[in-house]
This record gives C-alpha cells, sequence and structure tokens, in this order.
C-alpha cells in the first residue's frame, strides 16, 4: 500500500500567502497560482524550472558552503577562493553572478562561520524537495516540508538551525519558526534554536526561541493554510476561467522582478514614477 495523499504546506507556500511585514506592496496573488495551480501547464513549468538570477547565486553560495566543508582543507590555501570558483564554474555565469558569487566566497573563505563547529546536516541547495514531516493537529494530518540548509550543535548542546541568504532581503521570522517546530518532530528530544546568515553581508540575525505556545500557534496557522491552499486548488481545478479571482493580480514594479511576466497578461512592463 501507497503513502496516503495528505495536505502538505511550507514556508514557500506560507510566503506566498502573507508577504512579510514590510513587503505587502510586492506581494502578488497570481504569482502564486501560476507557481501552484498551473504549475504542470508547458509554458509555466518551463519558466519554473529556470531558476531567477537572486535564486542561482543564493544556490551557487549553498554550495560554496557545502563544497567548503566536504574539503575542509579549500579553505587553508592563499587560492581557495579561486578553486572553489573552478569548482562551481564561475566563468560560465553572467558577469553579475560572477562578481556577487567571488564576494561571497571571499567572504566565507575570511570567515568561515561552521568551521570547527559539529554539523550534523548541511545541504547542497539542490537536493530537492526534502522529505515531508507528518504533522497531526486533532484529527487533521498534513505534510510539512522544510528545506534546511544546516544544523549544527551549540556549545550548550541545543540545536540551532541555521538557514543561508543572500541578497538585500530582510529575515523572516516566520521560516525560523516553521524550523524550530520542524525540529521539535525530527529530534523531540532537543531544544533547539535558529539563526539565520547573510553571506553576503556577513550579517548574523539574533538566536531566535520559540515556546511550546508559539509553537502550537505556528502549528495552527500552518493548518489554516494547508486547508486554504487546497480549498484554491480545487477551485482553481473546477473552474479555470476563475483563475484571476482566485489569484488576482498586483501589477506594479514586483512584476520586472517576476518570473511570470512573459506570460502574465496583467504584468506591466513599465511603471511611471
Amino acid at each position: 500500500m501507497g503513502t496516503p495523499w495528505r495536505p502538505y504546506v511550507s514556508f514557500n507556500i506560507w510566503s506566498q500567502f502573507a508577504p512579510s511585514v514590510g513587503q505587502e506592496h510586492w506581494h502578488c496573488d497570481m504569482k502564486r497560482g501560476f507557481a501552484r495551480a498551473r504549475k504542470k501547464e508547458p509554458l509555466v513549468k518551463a519558466l519554473l524550472e529556470q531558476d531567477t538570477t537572486p535564486q542561482h547565486i543564493g544556490l551557487l553560495a549553498q554550495k560554496a558552503v557545502y563544497e567548503f566543508h566536504q574539503d575542509i582543507e579549500l579553505l587553508q590555501p592563499s587560492n581557495g577562493v579561486e578553486r572553489m570558483a573552478e569548482i562551481l564554474q564561475l566563468s560560465k555565469e553572467p558577469s553579475e553572478v560572477q562578481q556577487r558569487v567571488i564576494q561571497i566566497l571571499q567572504n566565507y573563505y575570511k570567515n568561515p562561520i561552521l568551521a570547527g563547529k559539529n554539523i550534523i546536516k548541511l545541504s547542497r541547495g539542490d537536493e530537492g524537495i526534502p522529505e515531508p514531516i507528518l504533522i497531526r493537529n486533532g484529527n487533521y494530518f498534513f505534510n510539512l516540508f522544510a528545506a534546511i540548509d544546516c544544523i549544527f550543535v551549540d556549545l550548550d548542546g541545543k540545536l540551532h538551525i541555521l538557514d543561508f541568504k543572500t541578497g538585500k532581503s530582510d529575515f523572516d521570522r516566520r521560516q525560523a519558526f516553521v524550523y524550530l517546530l520542524a525540529a521539535t518532530y525530527l529530534y523531540p528530544q532537543q531544544k533547539a534554536v535558529a539563526s539565520f546568515y547573510n553571506l553576503e553581508t556577513n550579517k548574523w540575525s539574533d538566536r531566535i526561541t520559540a515556546t511550546d505556545a508559539q509553537l502550537n500557534a505556528i502549528q495552527i496557522e500552518l493548518v489554516r493554510i494547508a486547508e486554504q491552499h487546497q480549498k484554491e486548488l480545487r477551485r482553481y481545478k473546477e473552474n479555470p476561467s476563475n483563475f484571476a479571482q482566485i489569484f488576482p493580480a498586483n501589477p506594479g514594479f514586483n512584476c520586472r522582478n517576476c518570473q511570470f511576466n512573459s506570460i502574465c497578461k496583467f504584468s506591466v512592463s513599465e511603471v511611471s514614477a
């Protein structure tokens, strides 16, 4: 007997439902509609398979951290950055990608924040969809997907869940809470903290913790999102012509960097100041 299908949710889906504080003006529900409801359509699927420049830089940065710690000697020689650039094949990348990733490599070479730590998980970044975590909330069962970048053991014995960032976006504490909730299922006997580290700016967030009450509230919110997500997918499946009503567009400056702007009829190429 195969694994039964269950509703599912992730921080990524949560962020597509509700933007982080201060990012409301960029939020577009139609983007979620393309990514979730129409993801199997050939044109949409082709766009989803192409990383945006920020996504590609993030993946290369994550891979670099992984490779540095697969061969820790790369952090020793004077040409460690150049050797990592060869491993990542940066010479084949566009100029913007090369410049930003080289800066990331130089930053990490000078300050390898994971060096000497007891690392129990370090993701390469391209492993695909993680194994689902089965969560029960009363009589409701759902799968939680949590793509955790890194887990190491702090000096006080607590698990430290670390998420790597690139670019200029602020840290979204909701992601940390989702990971802390995941940790209670994956490592029920251990206390955990979470934090973010920006590989481009060398900025480290504060250590984030959560009480049992806070994690219970996060779990209830995830149940609500999982239910709403399935409800909207069903509405679209039953009546695809209502796509724009189910997933309303928010045309504007955000269209310039949207991966679906070439197929979205609401996309605007220029916006008056």
